[in-house]
């Protein structure tokens, strides 16, 4: 299989350090995608996902799976002897499935429209709001101030293991740096989690 990323971009950072994790990353030949230069914008790219973003994982079949949390469960699905990292039990699945919704769309999101719309990285593709790219950040620091008190006694996010939710918000965390978001000082629950995911050998990848 292939895997079509953009290696300093956040969402295929999310599928290596699922794929790390499980010890797949052997499975997949990863190819670098330009987004700078547009290379996600040509028809050869879109016919393989239409919605144009990375990263984008090609089975040998020829079949295209896009987003990323679709990607990491074609992997839990398909590797059941590898370290679950979305739950076992209906319990751990629904409490994965909700951090994962809530990091997705109170932190990742908003990161994201942080840096797309105060940064101008892709304003020759899009009208950068910068206004609205100012009020996505403080929506991010709100959840780092929520984050820091929920991980208050706890070593991981949920089920008090290693998930997806650790990965995600992880990544988002350390993409968060390119516009100048930082854990602050006194949130020294979520900058004692985060220092423990940064000693993980998947987080080097």
């Amino acid at each position: 299989m292939k895997i079509f990323e953009t290696s300093t971009a956040p969402n295929p950072r999310r599928v290596r350090m699922f794929m790390a994790e499980k010890g797949l990353l052997n499975e997949a030949e990863f190819i670098q995608i330009d987004l700078q230069k547009g290379e996600n914008l040509t028809p050869e790219y879109a016919a393989k996902n239409p919605m144009k973003k990375v990263p984008v994982m090609e089975l040998d079949d020829g079949t295209c799976i896009s987003e990323t949390m679709a990607i990491c469960r074609y992997f839990e699905e398909t590797y059941p002897d590898t370290p679950s990292l979305l739950g076992d039990t209906p319990l751990e699945k629904a409490l994965v499935e909700q951090w994962l919704r809530w990091i997705e769309f109170s932190f990742f999101m908003p990161t994201g429209m942080c840096f797309q719309h105060t940064s101008g990285y892709f304003k020759d593709r899009m009208n950068p709001i910068k206004e609205w790219g100012v009020e996505c950040g403080k929506t991010v620091e709100k959840f780092m101030a929520f984050l820091d008190k929920e991980l208050e006694g706890k070593e991981f996010i949920c089920c008090d293991r290693f998930t997806a939710a650790d990965i995600n918000a992880f990544t988002t965390m350390a993409f968060a740096r390119v516009v100048d978001i930082r854990i602050r000082p006194e949130q020294e629950n979520l900058k004692a989690w985060f220092e423990r995911i940064k000693e993980r050998p998947s987080a080097k990848v």
